[in-house]
């Protein structure tokens, strides 16, 4: 499934996580369920290491539910 996640470089790690969310859309469609299930693990993999090592991110106020609520959404 690739390398464990933990011994990616902050720029692997981002890199990593750029490919596998561009490639989503198409896995979703077009790859048969094993594929599909194996792509979802390994972004799980991937986000949750990114989580790890960036528990304060910095977050939009417009992602947040109060942010949509201001759009009108």
């Amino acid at each position: 499934m690739g390398i464990d996640p933990r011994q990616l470089s902050d720029a692997d790690l981002l890199r990593e996580l750029e490919n596998i969310h561009r490639t989503r859309h198409d896995t979703l469609l077009h790859a048969p369920d094993d594929a599909l299930s194996a792509h979802s693990v390994r972004m799980t993999e991937l986000e949750a290491e990114y989580l790890r090592r960036h528990p304060e991110r910095p977050v939009s106020p417009g992602r947040t539910r109060e942010g949509a609520r201001a759009r009108g959404e």
